[in-house]
């Protein structure tokens, strides 16, 4: 059988996923590594680590689809969004990549937002400014040496940096992880001047777009060498991780929206064109040059039960919190305890905001909160209404889609927390909407595939994708929990804007930011 490899670089791996033009997954190789947080605000992965995984990753897939007697037909890239890294000429890395988590340039986001400029940025981008954004980033990093910003010879993120190691030294991005910069005019199809301006960089120190189905010609020699691979092999170009998602559960109809629910969360829509709403909540990146993905992200998802886990059911021992499948197990057990607690926790609301939150506040420094709190509220209560907090939060995103004149009749979902039938009903009683969950947990880097079977030709149109992709019987809200969470989310809105100023002070006040390095 004929294979395409999705290539996936993630914040935590990057899995190699081998697919046919029929949307069948033949394997799945993951290969971790750590997201480093040395200091408050940091977030970042080593580079060189980084492309070690993919290609490691790469030769294994490869390696056992020879031994089943598959060829690999292309490699198509998938890469995490708004991470930051300098590169040399060649395209080898100068220093860590900065990820979308890093929140050490939060203050030059909100001094974008108070000299009013932000909005008519995201407008032109689609891009929320916010501390995620590698525009902010560079801005930060200007700030603190402009003479160095400018020397670095190429400024870059994943994508960049896994295209030089793999295919060469060429100095090129995808349109899709492009767009999701801060720097790149969405309508325009060009790096934005304004935007280059505040950052301090230079359009020749940024890749040169091109269509996520490009053909890239080739491997570099010692990638074909250690792959096992051809030399003269098909690289698709690819896209953004989050956009990917959408297509790898068959969310390519404009009322079906994705849902990922893992550690953190994203809820997303395809529309026709580059779309922005006038409340600024959403962001807008480019799957093709005629498919474009409308969503907001959120940091929160199943963290929040991890976290109640480490937090609410320790003993008193001096153990560590359990790891791996432990962990795994103490959630379930919270989650099953939770189930019990009536819908709406007895009147308790949380803000759910343990890593700061994105959309639809884009605001840094935002931290958590439980309000209502009484006397006869324990454990299972606080666990419900976290995952209550966190559905909530989408349903805001889905509001911000009504809004902005995108309805939504229908969710495909994935993410280790949908699993969960607490989780799954939450969500779909705070969206009230009936959720799909899709079949195959590599959202992402099927979407990678079929974006490369795409690429081929193999794959005459996106919308086929619908019909490849197997997904559950729906699970359909129940009125009565629809009638709670509708009545509770206002409050949620009101609360958190009323509480905003009192938790960003905090979280300014206990975790100073840290230097650019």
């Amino acid at each position: 059988m004929d294979v395409v490899v999705g290539l996936d670089s993630g914040t935590t791996a990057t899995k190699a996923v081998a697919a046919g033009a029929d949307g069948t997954v033949r394997d799945v190789v993951s290969v971790a590594y750590p997201l480093l947080v040395p200091a408050p605000g940091r977030a970042e992965l080593d580079s060189e680590q980084l492309v070690a995984a993919a290609i490691e990753a790469l030769t294994e897939v490869a390696g056992r689809a020879r031994e089943r007697g598959d060829r690999v037909a292309a490699v198509s890239l998938s890469a995490a969004m708004h991470g930051l890294v300098p590169m040399d000429d060649d395209g080898r890395p100068l220093g860590p990549v900065v990820t979308w988590a890093d929140d050490r340039a939060a203050q030059w986001a909100q001094a974008l937002v108070a000299d009013g400029r932000a909005p008519d940025l995201h407008a032109r981008t689609g891009t929320p400014v916010h501390a995620m954004s590698p525009l902010v980033k560079l801005s930060w990093e200007r700030a603190a040496d402009a003479d160095r910003v400018a020397r670095v010879p190429r400024w870059g993120g994943v994508k960049e940096l896994l295209v030089a190691a793999l295919c060469g030294g060429r100095h090129v991005v995808d349109r899709s992880c492009a767009s999701a910069t801060g720097l790149y005019d969405i309508r325009a199809g060009r790096w934005d001047a304004e935007a280059l301006q505040i950052a301090g960089v230079r359009p020749d120190q940024l890749g040169a777009v091109l269509p996520t189905t490009e053909v890239l010609p080739g491997l570099r020699s010692e990638v074909a060498a250690a792959t096992g691979l051809p030399g003269d092999l098909a690289v698709v170009v690819g896209a953004a991780d989050g956009v990917l998602a959408n297509l790898g559960i068959g969310a390519v109809r404009p009322d079906v929206a994705a849902v990922s629910l893992g550690t953190s969360g994203a809820m997303r829509l395809l529309v026709p064109s580059p779309t922005v709403d006038p409340g600024r909540r959403l962001f807008c990146y480019a799957l093709t040059d005629d498919a474009w993905v409308v969503g907001g992200a959120i940091n929160n998802g199943g963290s929040v039960v991890r976290w109640a886990a480490q937090a609410l059911a320790a003993g008193l021992d001096g153990a560590p919190p359990p790891e791996g499948e432990a962990a795994d197990e103490l959630d379930a057990r919270l989650l099953a305890e939770a189930e019990a607690v009536p819908v709406g926790s007895a009147g308790l609301i949380c803000l759910p905001y343990l890593l700061g939150e994105r959309a639809p506040w884009w605001r840094s420094g935002m931290r958590g909160a439980y309000l209502g709190l009484r006397r006869e509220h324990g454990r299972a209560h606080l666990v419900r209404a976290a995952v209550e907090g966190v559905c909530q939060q989408l349903a805001l995103v889905r509001d911000a889609f009504a809004a902005t004149g995108l309805p939504v009749r229908e969710v495909r979902a994935t993410g280790g927390a949908v699993a969960s039938p607490l989780w799954i009903g939450t969500l779909a009683a705070a969206l009230d909407l009936p959720v799909r969950v899709a079949e195959s947990p590599e959202g992402t880097g099927l979407g990678a595939c079929l974006l490369g079977w795409h690429a081929l030709g193999e794959l005459p149109d996106l919308d086929a994708a619908t019909a490849l992709v197997a997904v559950d019987e729906p699970v359909r809200p129940d009125p009565g929990a629809v009638a709670v969470y509708r009545r509770l989310r206002p409050l949620v809105d009101t609360s958190t804007e009323a509480l905003v100023e009192v938790l960003t002070t905090l979280d300014a006040l206990d975790d100073p930011p840290t230097p650019p390095t």
